[in-house]
């Protein structure tokens, strides 16, 4: 089964970390939400941290602003994963550099176009 752990996670239907959760669900993923403030998105446990994911996630999706992404990067660099995906508006120079830094696998795009659908549709 692929993996992945949504990092900024939401239970606001309008957000983009909300519509990932459920376009990956859709897609058959086995998808770990991480958010700092819920237990539980769109039923399923919420994690605090990256580090706290049960499982090593093939693919980490980030809707964080720039200066908490650059945060969370050696949390997910410690973790692991196979892609890195940054959603527009979580990059940022810095954040780009860090990433390199670490040896992360950075995809700059839409985590949910990734996967052939249209965040809209959620």
């Amino acid at each position: 089964m692929k993996t992945i752990a949504i990092i900024g996670a939401s239970n606001d239907p309008r957000k983009y970390g909300n519509k990932a959760v459920r376009a990956y669900l859709q897609q058959g993923y086995a998808v770990y939400p991480v958010n700092l403030h819920e237990d539980r998105i769109e039923g399923l446990p919420a994690f605090r941290s990256i580090r706290d994911v049960p499982a090593r996630p093939q693919m980490v999706s980030v809707y964080l602003p720039p200066a908490l992404t650059l945060r969370v990067l050696p949390d997910v660099a410690a973790k692991g994963c196979d892609e890195l995906w940054l959603n527009p508006g979580t990059e940022s120079d810095e954040v780009l550099a860090e990433a390199a830094r670490l040896g992360l696998n950075v995809i700059q795009a839409c985590s949910i176009v990734g996967i052939g659908l249209s965040p809209e549709s959620f």
